[in-house]
């Protein structure tokens, strides 16, 4: 019998341990017609290799370590330098983009896991405009400029305040998952929340890493959130004092008052009307009023939002008195609340 070392060859034990791949994988490749071996005892059946194929085993298991398919790798060793350049580019990108798809799937599955919540869009969008007209315009209390969006009890509630106005909304959740959370959305991301809200269905809406990511089926997208402790805005709600005089008025006619108006408007709760008095002029609106005759007075700047975003035709005002905020909500549906700060009266401040 001829043996290995006197005719040049190795055996495929010698080239197993020098390729890194097992004879398993070297029987396999022959079999692929991949790595033949360059000599086959015809008693034992027994394979033996050149030392010049030790490269090409070496190459083959490499190209393998990265997934290549056998048919690329065929092609690779077959073909010149510069088409196996293109081969191997194209195989880079398509792993670069499956595990980009890869960490989405995992991001998705992570957020299912943790907390969310899932609601209409077009639903969310609305309520945040509705609210985001209560918040601060300045920064000099951040959590104030921005919207608290709070998830809780198969709801949302979002909710917004200057101090002078504070607007909340709560809309039903398609689903929750993973108990209650709240993040202050920074009002530089608004804008793009509203944007990314009108492509999609429905949105899954989670905090994650300082932030809020809002998924749906056209992609995700990712809002800064403010840090800070936001008021307490149901307390607030809770320690008002007791309703005097409730008033129901058409929302337009509400509106043509104070779109015209520029100064403070001062107006007179009667019986069966609300007489709307700025300088020179005198409004006469017609409402339903239940209790006390009360007189009160708004800066336009900080009625007209609240009555603007009102929903339904008509508004119901509950007044408590001159000096307190007065609740603003839609006489068909009231899951929107808005608190609107009145200011003294014309005489008094010209007396002042």
């Amino acid at each position: 019998m001829v043996s290995a070392e006197s005719t040049g060859l190795i055996t495929i034990g010698v080239l197993a341990r020098a390729s890194g791949l097992t004879a398993s994988a070297l029987r396999f490749y022959d079999d692929c017609g991949l790595l033949v071996p360059a000599r086959v005892d015809p008693l034992t059946g027994y394979r033996y290799y050149t030392e010049a194929q030790r490269e090409r085993a070496t190459l083959i298991r490499q190209l393998r370590a990265i997934d290549l398919p056998l048919e690329a790798i065929a092609e690779i060793l077959t073909g010149d330098a510069e088409h196996a350049g293109v081969l191997l580019d194209r195989h880079v990108a398509e792993l670069a983009r499956r595990a980009h798809e890869a960490a989405r799937v995992a991001a998705v599955v992570k957020r299912s896991l943790g907390a969310h919540v899932a609601m209409d869009a077009a639903v969310l969008a609305e309520a945040l405009e509705q609210v985001r007209a209560a918040a601060a315009r300045t920064r000099e209390i951040p959590v104030l400029a921005g919207v608290l969006l709070e998830a809780s009890a198969n709801a949302v509630t979002l909710t917004a305040t200057d101090r002078y106005r504070l607007s909340t909304r709560t809309v039903v959740a398609n689903r929750q998952h993973g108990g209650d959370w709240s993040v202050v959305l920074d009002p530089d991301g608004l804008a793009s929340i509203a944007e990314t809200l009108r492509g999609m269905d429905e949105v899954v809406a989670a905090p994650a890493d300082g932030g809020l990511i809002l998924a749906g089926d056209s992609g995700e997208h990712r809002s800064a959130v403010i840090d800070g402790e936001f008021p307490d805005h149901r307390a607030l709600l809770a320690g008002l004092g007791p309703v005097r005089t409730r008033v129901l008025v058409a929302r337009h006619l509400m509106l043509d008052v104070l779109e015209k108006a520029s100064v403070t408007v001062r107006f007179d709760i009667q019986r069966s009307e609300v007489v709307a008095v700025e300088p020179g002029a005198a409004h006469h609106v017609p409402a339903q009023v239940t209790g006390s005759a009360v007189a009160l007075s708004f800066d336009p700047a900080t009625l007209l939002p609240a009555v603007h975003t009102a929903l339904g035709p008509d508004l119901m005002l509950d007044i408590i008195a001159a000096d307190q905020p007065v609740i603003l909500r839609s006489a068909t549906d009231g899951d929107l609340t808005t608190l609107a700060m009145p200011v003294r009266p014309l005489d008094e401040n010209a007396s002042a």
